[in-house]
């Protein structure tokens, strides 16, 4: 009986009318391609020759060496299958007219995200090597460091969700908010019936949900639920049972905005076991932080560029009525210095994980990071391995329990390396770590959405928030600290003392890392 229910509500399951509609048209192309091989000898030297040539163009494209990796032995050892793959999931167009898109917002709107000259000086004549970083984050995702802005660090979402309750309820002129998961339960519905008194008494209330990561948690067209209640709705990048590379470029970013001033973001999502009110995988551990002041800004434009693109509207380029100083006309309190920014797939540059290397290679004490997926490429690994080698205290802290085995075992077979040079490395035993921090030398940290794996460094959407000399930093470090207590330190001995069935799989799983 039991087994005619879970074959019931998978028949009933969205996912898998799209899983379905996606496998008979992968199908299906398989089938054209291997009947023109076998139609004649000349057809199949014909498919060599094109799989050649495209292994060809993927070693010249400039993308990161893993990828081209990948794809070539898949090419090679299966030909067609593999060619059939990439030209499928390979190259977009629409992605390109996407980022097209997003460039034009950006290009209109970038006199109101200037650099501050005189914060600019002063973070020159504090440290130049940190000023060369966020310039690097300004040139390249288009956002400016703030002054006057103070954050709160929160260790878990059981802290932060009061503190969001409490500001949205104070919420006077409009409230974004932009997140991957959304999930009914007890936060969601606390949230929703604040969004729904606020619509009431006249606010801006928009929301933008990403449809992959809410395909088992929220019901079909829930926009069209959410836009009778008068809250302003658009889902990111719907989900349609259609082979294209474009369906991997998700929204995996998290944003609260409220008035323009008031902003949060981290890794927890809108959903019942980020704040351990349901429990999945053992203890929930995530992070958080809340700014307030200029830097807010950031966050609003970002929320802002991303709104006018779902909803295809090139009209609407008028940001100022949103800027921190409209509804708080006051000076705002801060220290130290906060820049918000983000990356996107669908350009050249990997903002997320160039931000990262470069806190590694400036550490001259320590680097703590925590983070739910390490799935680095040579690049990461080697500057990892290099500053534990140069004497620098890295510390590298992962889930004791696992939302994704395969991802967990392959997470695991990079311990080996990171280990022989001296990283030390931690598992949260207690449950999941969702966190997603890192913390240098006492003077630089990044809180935000920003994995150690493939997807969040290449294919997502995602953003973080780099903080310099701020108090807050001093919380981060804190909250790693403190957790190390409830951690197992790795050893060498479990990495070499694995059986060779496991090891057999993780060698697997790392050469085709960049696909998972």
């Amino acid at each position: 009986m039991m087994i005619l229910k879970k074959i019931a509500k998978l028949l009933f399951n969205r996912i898998f009318y799209v899983v379905f509609a996606m496998a008979v048209q992968l199908g299906w192309l398989l089938t054209i391609f291997l009947r023109l091989a076998g139609y004649s000898r000349y057809m199949s030297i014909a498919l060599d020759a094109i799989s050649i040539l495209v292994v060809l163009v993927i070693v010249n494209r400039k993308i990161n060496p893993s990828y081209k990796l990948a794809w070539t032995m898949l090419i090679l050892c299966l030909p067609v299958f593999g060619l059939v793959l990439y030209l499928v999931f390979g190259r977009s167009r629409i992605a390109a007219f996407m980022q097209e898109r997003f460039n034009d917002m950006l290009a209109k709107s970038s006199n109101l995200l200037q650099t501050e000259p005189d914060l600019h000086e002063q973070l020159r004549m504090e440290d130049a090597s940190a000023c060369n970083q966020s310039d690097y984050i300004y040139r390249n995702s288009g956002y400016p460091a703030h002054g006057n802005t103070t954050a709160e660090y929160f260790q878990v979402g059981d802290d932060m969700f009061p503190v969001l309750v409490k500001e949205l309820e104070q919420a006077q002129h409009y409230i974004f908010i932009e997140y991957f998961i959304i999930h009914d339960g007890v936060m969601w519905r606390t949230i929703l019936d604040i969004l729904e008194k606020k619509v009431k008494e006249g606010l801006d209330v928009r929301l933008i949900y990403d449809d992959m990561g809410c395909l088992t948690t929220l019901p079909h067209k829930y926009y069209e639920t959410m836009r009778a209640k008068g809250i302003k709705c658009q889902v990111f990048n719907p989900f349609r049972p259609i082979l294209n590379i474009i369906q991997n470029n998700r929204d995996h970013r998290k944003f609260c905005i409220i008035d323009g001033y008031v902003g949060f973001t981290g890794g927890v999502n809108l959903a019942d076991e980020y704040i351990n009110q349901k429990e999945r995988f053992g203890h929930w551990k995530d992070t958080a932080v809340m700014l307030k002041g200029e830097a807010v800004w950031n966050m609003t434009a970002m929320f802002l560029h991303m709104w006018n693109v779902v909803t295809n509207n090139r009209q609407d380029s008028s940001l100022e009525e949103y800027l921190p100083h409209v509804w708080h006309p006051e000076a705002f309190e801060g220290d130290g210095f906060i820049q918000p920014f983000c990356d996107s797939p669908l350009d050249n540059e990997t903002v997320g994980e160039n931000v990262y290397l470069n806190i590694i290679n400036r550490a001259r004490d320590y680097v703590y990071i925590c983070t739910p997926y390490l799935v680095i490429d040579n690049e990461m690994m080697t500057a990892l391995c290099l500053a534990a080698k140069s004497g620098v205290d890295v510390r590298l802290m992962t889930p004791g329990i696992p939302d994704k085995k395969l991802v967990f075992l392959l997470t695991q077979s990079y311990y080996e390396q990171l280990l022989e040079a001296g990283v030390k490395i931690y598992e949260y035993q207690p449950g999941f770590l969702h966190a997603k921090s890192f913390v240098c030398d006492d003077e630089i940290g990044v809180v935000g959405t920003i994995n150690l794996d493939y997807r969040s460094l290449y294919l997502h959407f995602e953003d973080g928030v780099w903080i310099y000399r701020n108090k807050v930093i001093g919380d981060i470090k804190k909250d790693f600290t403190d957790t190390l207590d409830y951690c197992n330190p790795v050893t060498l001995e479990f990495c070499r003392g694995r059986n060779i069935a496991v090891r057999a799989m993780q060698s697997i799983l790392r050469l085709f890392a960049p696909m998972l």
